[in-house]
């Protein structure tokens, strides 16, 4: 156990980094929440419509997070990252004047929703390099937490806040109000002091991607990262694929009640966020990062429990679990990659990890829909389970949960620094 009990400080240009986040994360969850509600409300969209809206938005993160991430380790990344606000900015007030000219269709509002979710993604990769140019080692956990706690904040309050913009002023304020936001992200950036670095050698795209993937495939600690994060991803789609028609075909609830357990989700997330910092603080580093894996299991093995007593506070306890834990794992998995990645590859690191994860959440999806669809939404609980077990067990033989502080970069992890 460690003895550190203190708040680590953070420098005092992290504030501007972490405003400049919740901005962004908040105008990022009004947009995507608004997209389909105009769609359906002002544009007479049906469920095909919504579902090419919801492409759209999710492509970005398949196809551009490589590009991405070795634009991170070429460029100043506060550069990158307002450049990316402001495209998500202009993407939203394209959307207001094309809405108030009446101009806008159910394509072209898929068209724009790619274009911003491009800036999300530019912004997601660049952030951690950013900020470990920023925070010293030691208090990257809690910088990671506190940028944690506003995504969450962000998930659970923005579709609420999408949803009361909408029915109260109009669909246009709801864009009008997440540009603003967009624009506020982007000046805190423009006139964030990011640290020099050296310039990077010209190089082939697919060379500077190939090193990337090389170094976090070879490091020890983060390819069951890696692997842990794909096979999560992988359950978690099973079991969002079946989820509803399981809670209103087996477990009985009522749509109401199948929306009250979804968001417990999101007070998981922001309970998981709340304490990381502390935990953080007071468990060894590999027990943190392991917490993730084990509540998800852990939330597996309560929802499977609703197969022999269907229970909404079952279902409900399971998300909270699948909110907190899962929240505790990107914050200390996030640690560990910018305290063991140098900082000419991280940008290149977290991309590789966001193209593996993002491409996993597809395949998922298509396979829960055809298992579901073929035995049952209750045999895709289990499927789910299955792979929950799976994630727990590829962590757990690795040597990241024996870990008992912040590793450092090296070419492998320093025997004083596991438990």
């Amino acid at each position: 156990m460690r003895a550190q009990s203190a708040t680590p400080r953070l420098p005092p240009v992290f504030a501007r980094l972490a405003w400049s986040n919740l901005a962004a994360q908040s105008a990022e969850q009004i947009g995507l929440a608004a997209a389909p509600i105009f769609a359906v409300v002002a544009l007479g969209a049906g469920v095909g419509d919504t579902g090419l809206l919801q492409a759209a938005q999710t492509l970005p993160f398949l196809l551009l997070s490589s590009p991405g991430g070795v634009l991170a380790d070429r460029m100043p990344r506060r550069q990158l990252m307002a450049g990316a606000e402001a495209l998500r900015a202009l993407s939203l007030i394209t959307i207001v004047i094309l809405a108030a000219r009446g101009s806008v269709t159910v394509p072209l509002l898929a068209v724009l929703g790619f274009v911003g979710t491009t800036g999300t993604v530019i912004y997601s990769v660049a952030a951690p390099s950013l900020v470990q140019s920023l925070v010293p080692r030691e208090s990257l956990a809690t910088a990671n937490g506190r940028l944690e706690l506003a995504r969450s904040s962000a998930f659970v309050a923005g579709p609420a806040l999408a949803g009361g913009l909408v029915g109260w002023f109009g669909a246009l304020s709801a864009f009008a109000f997440a540009a603003c936001l967009s624009i506020y992200a982007a000046s805190l950036l423009a006139r964030l002091r990011e640290p020099p670095r050296p310039a990077a050698p010209a190089r082939h795209f697919v060379q500077d991607l190939r090193e990337g993937a090389s170094f976090l495939w070879a490091h020890p600690l983060l390819r069951p990262i890696l692997l842990t994060a794909v096979v999560f991803n992988f359950a978690w789609f099973v079991l969002q694929a079946a989820y509803v028609p399981y809670a209103i075909g087996v477990l009985g609830l009522s749509p109401a009640g199948v929306g009250a357990t979804l968001s417990i989700y999101g007070i998981g997330m922001v309970t998981g966020a709340i304490f990381a910092p502390h935990l953080a603080r007071t468990l060894p580093f590999g027990t943190l990062i392991s917490l993730g894996p084990i509540a998800a299991f852990a939330a597996a093995a309560v929802m499977v429990l609703t197969i022999l007593a269907p229970s909404a506070w079952l279902a409900g306890a399971a998300f909270f679990l699948f909110g907190a834990g899962p929240t505790l794992w990107t914050v200390g998995q996030t640690t560990l990659r910018q305290a063991v990645t140098p900082g000419n590859l991280i940008g290149r690191v977290s991309a590789v990890i966001m193209t593996a994860t993002f491409g996993t959440r597809p395949i998922a999806a298509a396979v829960g829909g055809l298992v579901g669809s073929r035995y049952g939404p209750t045999f895709c609980i289990a499927l789910a389970a299955a792979g929950f077990l799976a994630q727990l067990l590829i962590i757990q033989g690795s040597p990241v949960p024996r870990l008992r502080e912040v590793p450092e970069q090296g070419p492998g992890t320093r025997q004083a620094e596991l438990t």
